[in-house]
């Protein structure tokens, strides 16, 4: 293999003092959710909220005085991006990102505000690399690839070493897969120090670049994905031995469970996690009996999420909950109903979110009206009984968009 357990302990000497040891702590509440005895690694604590802090310092640290005099390049989706240019600014080496149209404005703005020069260009990384490259060649500069570098996959791999310091008897790690590098780099370590331990990885269902090259399967890889950290086209030539040899199971991830997920750690653990530092849980949700009664370790590899997108998902998840529904209502159009409706879900113990009052519907009577009502629910179980209700009281309520679970 390309890199050896030697290189990745050589790498946690370079770190260390200057990338955090994040903690690793039981995670009672996902236990419960998952069925597995879960711990999660909170890389989402590093400087730059990533673990990517960690391969790109160990790749600087490298560099000649030469090289670093002309400065590096590198594209990334952003926290790649955000670990070269807080690294390179600290040791005082330009550097230059280039970074998909794409990106979220947080990575962005992140990645700028440590000095770096940002070109955007592209819809995705790969689109981002033709001029990543292109710069590199015209200005001498220095690559520094997200995940094919044997540095960058030897700095990754530091965190499996601290994991299983921390809890030894793991016996799974459920690591993210974009280009390979994260999971390369701790497949490696984990295995060497505790052979039978099994590594899964977790790749989204849009990108599945890797599940591609190892099946032999020519899958569609692209689309708008919460998870653009590991949106990645194309396959490490580093990093897919290992994951081939090393890695037993992928498991593709869809928009949902990756929702999910990102909801998970912030409503039961408290912490962010932006959606490709919550496709580990994701896996975990998606094929629970995989890991049940199992101790399994999660890395929560990231957490620079738009908070408008975190927003979104909170809501969303309420909705699939059914704590939040919407129905429409049919109405007499005269002075105090609307009183009586809103006292009525009052009494029902009911929260109203939202109203719209609509009267121009020509399936409505001319003296009646539809009311479409958006209110908060303890569960689906009350949702349903204030259906049956409003139904009693001859509103003829019908739930419109995720309420039509309820049916």
């Amino acid at each position: 293999m390309s890199v050896t357990i030697a290189d990745i302990e050589a790498a946690r000497r370079v770190i260390q003092g200057a990338v955090l040891r994040t903690p690793m702590l039981p995670a009672p509440r996902l236990s419960a959710l998952t069925g597995a005895d879960v711990y999660v690694k909170y890389e989402n604590l590093q400087v730059t909220n990533s673990f990517k802090d960690r391969g790109a310092l160990v790749k600087l640290a490298s560099l000649s005085e030469a090289e670093r005099k002309r400065g590096v390049i590198a594209m990334s989706a952003g926290n790649h991006a955000q670990a070269v240019a807080y690294h390179a600014a600290r040791l005082k080496i330009p550097a230059t990102i280039v970074m998909p149209v794409t990106t979220p404005f947080v990575k962005v703005a992140a990645t700028r505000s440590h000095g770096a020069e940002v070109v955007l260009d592209g819809e995705t990384v790969a689109e981002a690399q033709e001029r990543c490259e292109k710069m590199q060649a015209e200005r001498g500069l220095t690559l520094v690839h997200p995940y094919d570098d044997a540095r960058i996959i030897a700095g990754q791999g530091t965190i499996a070493l601290e994991m299983l310091e921390e809890v030894a008897d793991l016996d799974c790690i459920v690591i993210p897969i974009g280009g390979g590098g994260l999971i390369a780099g701790n497949a490696i370590a984990a295995r060497a120090v505790k052979p039978d331990i099994e590594i899964v990885g977790a790749e989204a269902a849009l990108y599945p670049a890797v599940w591609n090259a190892l099946k032999r399967e020519s899958r569609p890889v692209g689309g708008p994905t919460l998870a653009e950290g590991i949106a990645v086209k194309n396959v490490g030539k580093l990093t897919l031995p290992v994951i081939s040899e090393l890695v037993s199971e992928i498991i593709l991830v869809d928009e949902a469970h990756l929702e999910r997920a990102v909801n998970a750690y912030l409503t039961l653990q408290k912490t962010m996690a932006e959606g490709a530092g919550a496709a580990g849980l994701a896996a975990m949700l998606a094929k629970p009996e995989r890991f049940r009664g199992k101790k399994v370790g999660l890395i929560l590899c990231g957490g620079n999420i738009d908070p408008r997108i975190l927003a979104s998902i909170m809501v969303r998840e309420l909705e699939r909950e059914t704590r939040i529904v919407s129905f429409r209502l049919t109405i007499p159009d005269r002075p105090g109903v609307l009183g009586t409706i809103a006292t009525r879900f009052g009494t029902l113990g009911a929260n109203i979110l939202e109203v719209d009052h609509r009267r121009l519907f020509l399936d409505v009577p001319a003296k009646g009206a539809k009311l479409d009502v958006t209110i908060e629910t303890r569960d689906a179980a009350h949702a349903a009984e204030i259906l049956a209700a409003l139904t009693a009281d001859g509103y003829a309520p019908v739930p419109i968009e995720t309420g039509a679970a309820m049916e």
